[in-house]
Formats: C-alpha cells, structure tokens, sequence
C-alpha cells in the first residue's frame, strides 16, 4: 500500500520559539502555530476558524527559528506528520501528533518592521576586481534583462 506523509502550513507564531537541547546537546525547537481559515457558511456569511499546530524543528534550523522569530512571525512550514506518546509524571499516558518541520521558511522581514537597505560595503582601490559568484551572478544578469525589455 502506499503512503504519503506531507504537511504545508502557513500562519503566524502564538508564542516565542521554545529553544531546548537534547542530553546529547542536538537543538530542538518547538513553534507553535496558529493558521486561519476565511470561508463562507451556508448564510453566506463570513466565517473564520483557527488551528493551533505545534511543529517541531532540529539543529541548525531550530537554532535559527530562536534566534530570527518571535510571537507573531509569519511563517511557512514544510514537514510531516509524527506522533509520540509519554508517560506523565502521574503514570498517565499521553500522545500528541506534531509537524517535524522539515523547512521553515521565515515570511516577514527581519526585524519585524519596515526593510531596512544594506549598505553598500566600500572596496579599496588596492583590491583586485572579483568575479561575481554563481550565488549573485544570476541575480545580476537578471536585473540586466529587465533593463534591456524595459
């Protein structure tokens, strides 16, 4: 039989991110999620509900998400479904179903507000020309082809 385990979510941060490590010191970050759903109902009228997901990020990405995201960051979630079950401290057993976030795409800006410009770093005269790397030539000879059609 075949299966198929992938979630896409989009929303907003109910909470700051949960950074924790592991004995073995791997990062583990818990995001909790909130995605909005706008839809009519058989009045016509317009309707809103909400679901809370908790999606669960490791390592580098989850040190990431601690240190760029907060209460209210718009984020794009990429993962899968996973379930764990537990013993509570009073003997009872608990299980919950999570996101193991397998990317986690940051939506708004990076601090939040209005983007900020870079400046633009200042080469000496002493400095050999650099080639461009194959990260930003493509972005320079496409803002090359926009010229050239406008």
């Amino acid at each position: 039989m075949a299966s198929f385990n992938k979630v896409l979510l989009m929303g907003n941060l109910t909470k700051d991110p949960e950074l924790r490590y592991t004995p073995q010191g791997t990062a583990v970050v818990n995001l909790r999620l909130a995605v909005n759903r706008k839809f009519k109902d058989r009045n016509q009228e317009y309707k809103e509900e909400v679901c809370f997901v908790t999606a669960v990020a490791w390592e580098k990405q989850a040190e990431n998400c601690n240190q760029y995201l907060h209460k209210g960051s718009p984020v794009f979630i990429e993962g899968r479904l996973q379930s764990r079950s537990w013993e509570d401290a009073a003997g009872a057993k608990r299980s919950v179903i999570e996101v193991r976030a397998e990317r986690v795409q940051f939506m708004g800006s990076p601090s939040g507000g209005a983007r900020q410009e870079q400046p633009k770093p200042i080469k000496a005269e002493a400095e050999p020309a650099q080639e461009p790397s194959t990260e930003t030539s493509w972005l320079s000879e496409e803002s090359e082809e926009k010229t050239d059609e406008v």
